[in-house]
């Protein structure tokens, strides 16, 4: 059984690899951006604080990874991982639950072909539409989290998805 925690800046091709390494290992996805998507739409009308849909939205797909994990079943979890906190949280989970987990990356240090695909994309009511300014692209990539034991994988999503996604699934499966 895996876990397999994706990271990377929003349009850097998480949910594209998530879908692909789901369909190869048959395993269950739990989108950030569908709970926290979600979220915001029930609360539409209740006047919350952004951060604390957010929060909630984490709360909910970590109950939701457990759920699936206790089922045997292997679990991305399609998500930036900005904090410590949820790489820890993974790797205990996957210890609790006797699973081997993994942690993909998806790297694209060009902010201009960021922006291209966010703004392109079919956009979720959670994602933003573009990267304000080049710094906090350039300081959100310099601060991505991962794991200092288990092991992990940096994938340059440059490049088209069938020239990286069976180095990726090897990854996963050894």
């Amino acid at each position: 059984m895996f876990f397999i925690q994706m990271s990377g800046f929003p349009g850097s091709g998480k949910s594209t690899l998530s879908r692909q390494i789901a369909e190869k290992i048959g395993a269950v996805i739990v989108d950030h951006d569908i709970v926290k998507t979600a979220l915001i739409t029930s609360f539409e009308e209740i006047p919350i604080e952004k951060k604390l849909v957010g929060k909630i939205a984490y709360n909910v797909d970590w109950s939701l990874v457990e759920f699936h994990l206790s089922q045997g079943l292997n679990v991305v979890l399609d998500s930036p991982c900005l904090y410590q906190e949820m790489v820890d949280r993974g790797i205990d989970l996957s210890k609790k639950y006797n699973a081997t987990y993994k942690y993909v990356e998806c790297y694209l240090n060009d902010f201009q072909e960021i922006n291209n695909r966010l703004k392109s994309r079919n956009k979720m009511v959670s994602q933003i539409n573009a990267v304000s300014s080049e710094e906090t692209f350039k300081r959100t990539l310099e601060n991505s989290k991962k794991p200092d034991e288990g092991s992990y994988i940096v994938v340059n999503t440059s490049e088209p998805l069938e020239s990286y996604i069976d180095q990726v699934i090897d990854f996963i499966e050894t």
